[in-house]
């Protein structure tokens, strides 16, 4: 059975999430306050339709709006909070926009993290740190083999490139402050992910739900290139799983300090195979192929999440076509007026009760 975040652990812990109001911090969010613990997010503003706002999270936990470049901010906000964790997802993630504005994607996912460790350093010195990047972190040829935590990293977008700076970061933090302390910062690197409440712009899922809303033709740059596809609930059992085990290792050095958290790389699914399972049940249109000349978005993709399952016996539990099922569930409930709140905590319980909580 698979390893799963344990509710008896996180009850009354003091989280410091970052990115609430992004797309996985608002699962994370109501995933960890299901489990008793007490969560203080740092975020912007969304931007247009998001789970945030649709679930009413601004009520269900402490979200405080500030951006984690303001150093100021970062460390009045932890010394008010007195982390025991914190999980940092906030980042401009989107690739596409990263080529658009590189400034803000390069201040964002190196400097702010910078300001927030620094931040962490001064005013909580105990708590147990997580830092999201991504699978895009790795030097990536496109010769579709499974990259390892070990594996170089690097990136040909800015995106990929700043986050591969962020890992950079954050190992040069760890040896020089963090470690020399006794102060525990790991990275995890996650997979593409999908899932009810994602409204984001350049992501396939939403894409998709915005063209069936109105009528219109998706249009696809890169159907054949494949990723992995991960539902949120599977991507967040790791990040938790991991954090939990970081906090509670009896010996901390011999933890990994990089994990990927990913599906299984046989279960992969092309982009027009992703599209074309979930169309029919949405009533959309057929797509059509638009190619970008001179794209530098990767064509292949693939995580090996092996040493997660060796070091904490976790392995995903929604693979493939079922992650994009619970996915268009969820959009097919709301779009027929299902509460989102509801829904998402629907799909939190079973997948629970899925993995034997």
């Amino acid at each position: 059975m698979s390893a799963r975040p344990d509710p008896a652990f996180w009850t009354g812990k003091r989280i410091l999430l970052t990115g609430m109001t992004g797309f996985k911090g608002s699962w994370a969010t109501l995933w960890l306050t299901r489990m008793g613990a007490d969560v203080t997010g740092v975020s912007l503003q969304p931007e247009g339709l998001s789970l945030y706002e649709l679930a009413d999270l601004e009520t269900r936990a402490d979200s405080r709006i500030a951006d984690i470049r303001d150093a100021a901010a970062m460390e009045r906000i932890i010394a008010e909070v007195e982390p025991d964790l914190v999980l940092h997802m906030a980042a401009q993630a989107l690739v596409r926009r990263s080529i658009r504005e590189p400034d803000l994607t390069w201040e964002t996912n190196v400097i702010g993290t910078g300001r927030l460790l620094e931040a962490i350093r001064a005013k909580a010195p105990t708590a147990t740190i997580l830092v999201v990047t991504s699978d895009k972190v790795y030097a990536n040829d496109n010769s579709g083999r499974a990259f390892r935590e070990g594996d170089p990293v690097g990136g040909k977008d800015p995106y990929s490139a700043s986050k591969a700076g962020c890992e950079l970061l954050v190992a040069s933090h760890r040896t020089t402050y963090f470690a020399p302390a006794g102060q525990v910062l790991a990275t995890v690197r996650g997979g593409n992910v999908i899932g009810g409440g994602d409204f984001s712009e350049d992501r396939l899922i939403p894409d998709l739900i915005r063209a069936v809303e109105a009528e219109e033709t998706l249009v696809l740059r890169h159907p054949q290139a494949t990723r992995p596809w991960q539902h949120v609930l599977d991507c967040l059992s790791g990040y938790l799983v991991y954090l939990q085990a970081l906090a509670t290792a009896s010996d901390p050095d011999a933890m990994p300090l990089a994990l990927n958290i990913g599906p299984d790389p046989e279960a992969e699914t092309t982009v027009g195979e992703a599209v074309d399972m979930i169309l029919p049940r949405l009533g959309g249109l057929p797509w059509r192929h638009e190619p970008v000349p001179g794209s530098i978005e990767a064509l292949a993709l693939r995580l090996d999440p092996g040493l997660a399952l060796r070091t904490l016996d976790w392995r995903p539990g929604l693979q493939g076509a079922e992650a994009l099922n619970w996915a268009t569930e969820w959009y097919s409930a709301w779009r027929e007026g299902r509460d989102p709140y509801d829904l998402t905590m629907e799909q939190i319980e079973r997948f629970q009760t899925m993995t034997g909580d």
